[in-house]
């Protein structure tokens, strides 16, 4: 892959691992990260620029000279946090990415990868699994910001010849995911298995995810820039799993069992999502490996250690 590749967060939980995968095939890569923000170690030939996606619009414009391709990883905002502030959600998010394309297309870079959400741009659906084709009913500004942005990418595809590749993601796990509570349901119940901190769950507990780990997702990034992939993908386990069977997941392979607290569903929580990932199965051939299970195992003896 000899390849001149910006991801932008990549020394974030997703970007961390996809940039190690893409020097390990021969891109060349540069990572645009927070100041400060240095986790896991600096890799050997990757260049590192430190700069604030949001606010340093002069930085991004530099760190996209000499660059076939961008990766876009940046999310200000998670669900939680984009309904407490949609203005927040839209500032940090939309105004910046469409910024981005613009100044992609003045300096001629014609290539994206953009990580959407599989679990909000849908809403709540009667179609279980989802294909790509269902309509996209978000009912929260974090999936109404992405549809925004999956929708001006697609305009800038048409007008300026963009060549992009849009990823609705169900629900990455793995090393190396903050476990702050906000975003994450398997590292936030082991962390507080760990400590012995109340779980909280919203609702009953019933609510249906589709959950990957962080190997699988990369597999496809990797897969999808190699064969100059574009278009628009579920990417997911396309396995639904409720929060409940995953946290008697946890308790199971911990050995601990949860103090946990029912809460009030919250209005922007989907009731279920499982993504129907058949057109990423042909697309590439690709194939999610790593069972629940054995993410969850995997994560544990991590976060352990």
């Amino acid at each position: 892959m000899n390849m001149r590749v910006l991801v932008l967060g990549g020394n974030g939980f997703i970007g961390s691992h996809l940039v190690e995968a893409l020097v390990a095939g021969g891109a060349h890569v540069r990572v645009l990260t927070r100041s400060g923000c240095q986790c896991p170690p600096s890799l050997h030939g990757v260049e590192y620029r430190y700069a604030d996606f949001v606010a340093d619009s002069v930085s991004v414009a530099e760190s996209l000279v000499d660059v076939d391709l961008v990766v876009h990883l940046i999310s200000t905002t998670v669900p939680a946090t984009a309904n407490m502030d949609p203005l927040a959600d839209i500032n940090g998010n939309l105004l910046p990415t469409v910024r981005l394309l613009q100044q992609m297309r003045d300096q001629g870079v014609s290539r994206l990868v953009f990580l959407s959400s599989g679990g909000t741009v849908y809403g709540d659906t009667q179609s279980i699994p989802i294909p790509e084709e269902h309509e996209r009913n978000p009912v929260s500004s974090y999936g109404i910001v992405k549809v925004a942005i999956e929708n001006y990418i697609a305009m800038f595809s048409a007008q300026h010849g963009l060549q992009s590749l849009v990823l609705r993601v169900s629900n990455p796990y793995g090393p190396r995911q903050g476990h702050l509570g906000v975003q994450g349901v398997i590292p936030t119940f082991f962390q507080r298995i760990i400590t012995g901190d109340e779980i909280r769950i919203w609702g009953d507990g019933s609510s249906v995810r589709d959950y990957l780990y962080v190997s699988d997702l990369v597999s496809f990034v990797v897969g999808g820039i190699n064969e100059d992939l574009s278009g628009v993908y579920n990417v997911g386990s396309g396995q639904g799993v409720s929060l409940k069977d995953v946290l008697s997941l946890i308790e199971e392979i911990s050995g601990v069992s949860a103090n946990v607290k029912y809460l009030s569903p919250r209005g922007f929580d989907v009731k279920k999502v499982v993504l129907d990932i058949s057109k990423a199965r042909k697309a590439l051939d690709w194939e999610p490996l790593v069972p629940l299970r054995e993410g969850c195992e995997r994560y544990w003896k991590w976060a352990k250690g």
